[in-house]
């Protein structure tokens, strides 16, 4: 197998972590828990449980995936996964086995095309899903169905985007630049959960505002970008 490590970016997030590290399959080397300045036991929880927890304070879900990934050090395969609870982690050895095969070097865990408890995704949500895959499809001919978090990549190929997004437009970015590179990826169908507790992204109206904003940003921004 080769070496296999997971990120999860993680900001108040103690009444889920535990749960989502305790359904990581055996397979993954390390956890890496970014905590990205909780005010809860969210760090406690994640040593509990055997993860690695690097501490990142000034806000943004981007700021968070960059410190995880620089927490990794050198492995075959990154997993990016929320600690919310809303993912299923046992789904992880589906995801990555595109990449292990060879196929490809990217892969999306896609809500849209798995099964979805009923009210797990907002209708904001599924708008601006709808909305930043017709975009990608328009500019750069892209068969993306979602921008879920859920998502694997080979660690060579990650380290040659030069992610930089530091906050909502992360995935986006992700997904574009992949395109831009001419990137071998798919997706996968997964299932999808309510989340424990309350998003800070569309549980709160500025939170939908700049998502909307940065992930829309990002797509006209590396669109006009070489």
């Amino acid at each position: 197998m080769p070496d296999i490590k997971v990120v999860i970016p993680a900001r108040n997030e103690e009444q889920a972590l535990g749960k989502v590290l305790s359904e990581i399959p055996e397979v993954i080397s390390e956890v890496v828990v970014a905590d990205n300045g909780s005010t809860d036991r969210t760090a406690d929880v994640a040593r509990e449980n055997g993860a690695t927890v690097v501490h990142v304070r000034e806000p943004g879900y981007g700021r968070a995936c960059l410190a995880g990934i620089e927490a990794c050090g050198d492995c075959d395969i990154i997993v990016f996964l929320d600690g919310d609870a809303s993912d299923y982690p046992a789904e992880m050895t589906g995801l990555i086995q595109p990449i292990i095969d060879g196929d490809v070097d990217f892969v999306i865990g896609s809500r849209v095309l798995g099964e979805r408890e009923k009210g797990a995704l907002t209708p904001q949500q599924r708008f601006g899903n709808s909305l930043a895959c017709f975009l990608m499809k328009l500019f750069w001919k892209s068969r993306f169905t979602d921008l879920g978090p859920f998502r694997a990549i080979r660690k060579s190929s990650l380290d040659a985007l030069n992610m930089q997004a530091p906050t909502f437009g992360w995935t986006v970015e992700m997904q574009v630049r992949a395109l831009k590179q001419g990137m071998a990826y798919t997706e996968i169908p997964v299932n999808y959960r309510k989340r424990i507790g309350k998003s800070k992204i569309s549980g709160t109206l500025k939170g939908v505002v700049l998502a909307g904003y940065y992930i829309l940003g990002t797509i006209f921004v590396e669109a006009v970008r070489k």
